[in-house]
């Protein structure tokens, strides 16, 4: 019997659509890094930024590979939602399916994920984390595409240069700006009632700027543009976005300013890429983003590597592998939890990091069969609509 599966949308896209894939595939696996970090080196939270001076280098780096996620998600669902318009009948479908969508991923946040994180029903907090975050720039940016793409592309640069302003601007509680506020920049408590809190854990101004840059830069992958063309393009945009960085970090006087010299070499070079992620701080989005976006068009480069199209198996079905993951790690917690206690106070937890990193390797392939069946399902039912959310 012929056990294989057949997955069309990834083994037959061309290099344009599959490296967009496998980059999202990469931050998925570096996700996952994250959340068993969190899951299971609990004990040893770090801040945002992190203290380097008490933070060990295998957890800074950990922690900081993870930066990439929320940044180059965010960017991939712009740029998607422009190919998506490429594919239909315009403005009208984009900006209907981004409305739904983001509607979906709302939902999901406060159901779904919350519950998973939390293990509370009914719960008594609920933490607006990415998946809201994207779910509120797709409703946003279901209105911004009509705007004219040079006006578009503009409003996302002052988004991204100009949110760090308005760090200063805070409301109180009694102040009717004050839930408005928490939701687009700073980040805080909503008191919905007497028993349920809202943590607005990612405030969602500065991720509207880059999913509106996304969507902006969603021609350079039309199907009429050269290969070279597009991948110098990316090398320019991603080279200079990181010397904007390396600018603002030389300046130390707007995006993010504080002290990056140390006694030590390690904790010097740590400082220096240590940076705001809640919300982004502008060195947060130019060093992700210029990553990112080098890391677009090295993947493009070598999409006929065998390893090119795993990653791009876990990219293809995002949502799905989010969910999974997450209900995953929790049963993992309570198994260990159950089987050997609180070791590490309050909390169950590995004595290393690179016990983390161990796991989320042996996770990632024990993930990679489920995600490939629902993937090879997606393709091949493309008559059930509900599985394109996914």
């Amino acid at each position: 019997m012929n056990t294989s599966i057949h997955i069309p949308p990834i083994t037959s896209l061309n290099q344009r659509l599959l490296s967009i894939d496998a980059l999202r595939g990469l931050v998925i696996l570096l996700m996952l890094l994250d959340h068993v970090r969190e899951t299971f080196f609990l004990h040893r939270q770090v801040t945002d930024p992190m203290d380097v001076d008490s933070t060990e280098p295998a957890l800074f780096i950990s922690r900081t590979l993870a930066h990439l996620c929320a940044p180059v998600f965010v960017l991939l669902t712009g740029l998607s939602a422009c190919l998506y318009g490429q594919k239909h009948q315009g403005k009208h479908d984009v900006s209907a399916f981004l409305f739904k969508r983001g509607l979906f991923l709302v939902l999901l946040e406060f159901t779904l994920v919350n519950f998973a994180w939390t293990f509370q029903l009914p719960p008594t907090v609920i933490y607006l984390q990415v998946i809201w975050a994207i779910g509120v720039c797709m409703i946003a940016l279901a209105g911004l595409v009509w705007l004219p793409k040079a006006i578009l592309c503009a409003l996302g640069l002052v988004i991204v240069g100009g949110h760090n302003l308005l760090d200063n601007v805070h409301f109180s509680t009694d102040s009717p700006m004050h839930i408005p506020w928490a939701i687009l920049h700073d980040r805080g408590w909503i008191d919905f009632s007497d028993s349920l809190r809202l943590r607005t854990s990612y405030p969602v101004l500065p991720w509207i700027g880059v999913i509106a840059l996304g969507y902006s830069i969603g021609p350079w992958f039309a199907r009429e543009v050269l290969a070279q063309n597009r991948q110098r393009t990316l090398l320019l945009a991603g080279v200079g976005t990181l010397i904007g960085f390396v600018a603002l970090r030389a300046v130390n006087g707007y995006g993010e300013v504080h002290r990056v010299a140390h006694e030590g070499i390690t904790q010097t070079l740590m400082s220096y890429f240590n940076i705001t992620k809640y919300p982004p701080s502008l060195l947060f989005l130019c060093l992700t983003l210029g990553v990112g976006l080098l890391l677009l068009r090295a993947l493009e480069r070598a999409q006929r590597r065998k390893w090119v199209s795993a990653l791009a198996v876990f990219g293809a079905v995002p949502m799905f592998f989010y969910l999974l993951h997450l209900y995953v790690l929790k049963v993992l917690y309570l198994i260990s939890t159950a089987l050997f206690g609180l070791n590490q106070g309050k909390f169950f937890g590995y004595d290393s990091i690179w016990a983390v990193w161990l796991t989320a390797g042996c996770l990632a392939s024990a993930l990679y069969l489920p995600v490939h069946w629902f993937c090879a399902l997606k393709a091949r039912r493309r008559d059930i609509g509900w599985l394109k959310y996914f």
